[in-house]
């Protein structure tokens, strides 16, 4: 996503109290126009708070909303250029379909013919024309998800905000409902924000992720980014499947460390981590990346010796678990069917990894 772009939403040192309670901290992030931008992270981490904060459903306790250039933090939520929607379908029972999309426009006293236009158009483009006339409990989860953003889009506004969308429906369910979200936003071209802590969903349909915590943003980029390249302790034990193991870097060179995790000491590349000799760090390695070896294998900063302890099947992936001296286990997960026979259980081997697997963070 090029930065030179028009920046749709901007929150300025954003915070947010309730009483003692610390919801937001001194937040700054910016979301360009057009972008599916992820708000992703555990929950009560402050990600809703945000959302419902830019959409003016809470008002700021210190710092600034802004809009497309536009100061809005003293504004209602109908005064600012967005549209919910919400972890609940709330759709009007006693209404048609056609009467629920329709609503928004019905109550701003636009002409009949022109609301039941818009309604049309809108109901086909989320795969719903022909739907208008039934009731909500006639229809799937699925299909009163797709209403509930008929009815938000069919507002025109420029910014849609969606809080955890597809919380509500099934595995499979939502994973196709992740792909049509982010098929309709690029026919529709408006900025989408949207809250999950569902990981694979936000790789699925974002432009960008912020990963939210504890009130504060952790850290910020594209799905790849995140995955591959995490710059957090936090982010690489929330995004993905990481080893991370604790230790002490025992030197340092322009794009290496040495760093001693107890079992051994690990050659680990920078990547421009400012770290000395005696810095506590964490080092993570993703599951997938990782190898199980024989005992006698090599010991040149990229393997950790270890005990065998068992194999998990999981179907497309099979995970095979290893106990270091130091207790820590770690957690190598290999491709069904195309590993060789497993260790057998208790018996020494070696994790080995290839240069560049291992991510080096502050702690």
């Amino acid at each position: 996503m090029s930065s030179n772009r028009a920046v749709a939403v901007e929150v300025s040192n954003l915070s947010k109290h309730y009483g003692s309670v610390v919801a937001l901290k001194n937040m700054d992030l910016k979301i360009h126009a057009g972008e599916y931008f992820v708000l992703l992270g555990p929950s009560g981490g402050g990600k809703t708070t945000l959302l419902r904060t830019i959409g003016g459903f809470h008002k700021p306790t210190s710092g600034r909303v802004i809009l497309h250039g536009q100061d809005v933090s003293g504004l209602p939520p109908d005064k600012r250029p967005t549209s919910m929607v919400f972890q609940s379908y709330a759709l009007f029972p006693h209404m048609t379909v056609a009467g629920n999309v329709g609503y928004g426009l019905s109550v701003t006293k636009q002409p009949k013919d022109q609301i039941r236009a818009r309604t049309e158009a809108m109901l086909e483009m989320v795969g719903l024309a022909g739907y208008g006339e039934r009731k909500p409990h006639e229809l799937s989860g699925g299909q009163q998800q797709r209403v509930q953003l008929a009815r938000s889009l069919v507002l025109d506004r420029d910014i849609l905000l969606l809080d955890e969308p597809l919380a509500a429906l099934d595995a499979k369910l939502r994973k196709d409902m992740c792909l049509e979200l982010k098929h309709l936003q690029e026919r529709v071209g408006i900025t989408f924000v949207h809250v999950t802590h569902n990981q694979e969903e936000a790789m699925t349909i974002a432009d960008r992720i912020a990963l939210i915590a504890d009130g504060e943003l952790v850290e910020e980029g594209t799905a790849r980014d995140i995955y591959e390249a995490p710059l957090k302790r936090f982010t690489a034990e929330f995004v993905g499947e990481n080893n991370l193991l604790s230790g002490t870097v025992s030197s340092v060179t322009k794009n290496s460390a040495k760093v001693d995790v107890g079992a051994g000491t690990l050659t680990v590349e920078r990547h421009d981590a400012d770290v000395a000799k005696g810095d506590h760090v964490s080092v993570s390695i993703r599951s997938e990346l990782l190898q199980v070896d024989s005992a006698e294998g090599r010991s040149d900063g990229r393997s950790l010796s270890g005990t065998y302890l068992e194999t998990v099947y999981l179907g497309l992936t099979t995970s095979h678990l290893v106990k270091l001296e130091t207790g820590v286990e770690l957690k190598v997960r290999l491709v069904s069917g195309m590993e060789e026979a497993p260790p057998a259980q208790g018996s020494p081997v070696r994790v080995t990894w290839k240069a560049g697997a291992a991510r080096l963070h502050v702690n």
